[in-house]
């Protein structure tokens, strides 16, 4: 493990990686990550990479429909990336070594009509579908309507949930209220564990869009006062709750997008709590740094800033423009999964 990364779990952070690709995962683990996360985009790189051609050919040869084996192949590259943290799961009681699975992004397909209590029934089916016999898979459900409305009764159900594409304060909470009214549904809080997916490098892409007019000072800090505000109210409120294990935010998107940027701007700004998901991009360029990262995930820049991106930062209108942006992100590439599947049924027949 390298000095830089290193410091950063040392200041109190547990790195997730934000891929389930077999042999980054393996590496991941021997630099100290504890986790690990999975999306559509994630899997079809992989599948592109044609390793798992083999694999592929077993499921279709058993024919299954391309979204059949879409699932299998997620579930399988999901359940070899469980294996790997499972020790860390067992170590820690179950506070910590878990992969996210992300439930069918289609239901959040803007093009789609199904109402929204057909889609909160999908998310309730599917959750427990997959969660089903694994210990330390968390089920990735994102702060839609929909899938806020499915939360109370999958955490009543046991399964442990990883809220995604939460941009804003409102979604947090509304989130985090019906994840615990479902807990406390279960027969006991044993192995009851939520954790909170704040996006932060896309809230400093949308001002530098929307809010033009914010001082140097506060353009490129809107995104880590917004997850910083939210993980101090996180850690207020389960506080007084004693709950066995730890209700975690999880900072997401930590990757940097503008081109001036260090790579490890958010990685830096956030040390000192809860989980990081960095892209391995990100993590390699930590890792080959001479940075040592303390705590600063409870330090906010001067009373100026703060009120100077209260007054110019409508959150309302930001959530409503990243959630737009977000759904059409998050549909499209399990449209394209679907697509890559079926060339390469033909290709491989």
């Amino acid at each position: 493990m390298s000095d830089s990364l290193s410091s950063l779990i040392k200041s109190g952070t547990k790195l997730w990686l934000d891929s389930i690709d077999p042999d980054l995962v393996l590496q991941a683990k021997k630099d100290g990550a504890t986790g690990a996360t999975s999306n559509p985009i994630i899997i079809a790189d992989l599948l592109k990479s044609g390793r798992f051609d083999n694999a592929l050919q077993e499921f279709m040869s058993q024919g299954m429909s391309d979204e059949q084996v879409a699932w299998k192949m997620t579930d399988r590259l999901v359940q070899d990336a469980q294996k790997v943290f499972l020790s860390t799961w067992e170590r820690s009681s179950g506070n910590d070594g878990y992969v996210s699975f992300e439930l069918d992004p289609l239901i959040e397909d803007p093009k789609s009509e199904t109402p929204v209590s057909k889609r909160v029934a999908r998310y309730v089916e599917l959750g427990k579908k997959w969660s089903a016999g694994h210990k330390n898979r968390m089920i990735k459900v994102p702060a839609t309507p929909a899938g806020l409305a499915s939360l109370e009764d999958l955490a009543a159900a046991g399964i442990s949930l990883n809220v995604t594409l939460i941009f804003s304060d409102r979604q947090y909470l509304a989130a985090r209220d019906a994840i615990w009214r479902g807990a406390q549904k279960r027969e006991n809080l044993n192995y009851f564990k939520s954790v909170y997916s704040i996006f932060v490098s896309r809230v400093d892409v949308y001002t530098e869009q929307h809010c033009a007019d914010l001082s140097p000072a506060a353009q490129g800090e809107v995104g880590i006062v917004n997850s910083k505000r939210i993980w101090a109210a996180n850690q207020k409120f389960w506080a007084q709750l004693n709950c066995p294990l730890s209700q975690e935010i999880v900072f997401a998107s930590t990757g940097t997008k503008k081109p001036t940027d260090a790579a490890w701007k958010y990685v830096a700004a956030l040390a000192g709590s809860d989980i990081q998901t960095n892209p391995p991009a990100t993590n390699q360029k930590v890792a080959e740094s001479d940075q040592r990262f303390t705590r600063q995930v409870n330090q906010l820049p001067s009373p100026d800033v703060l009120a100077e991106i209260d007054q110019k930062v409508d959150p309302r209108k930001l959530e409503e423009v990243l959630m737009q942006e977000g759904l059409a992100k998050f549909a499209k590439p399990q449209q394209e999964l679907l697509a890559l599947i079926r060339e390469m049924r033909l290709a491989l027949a």
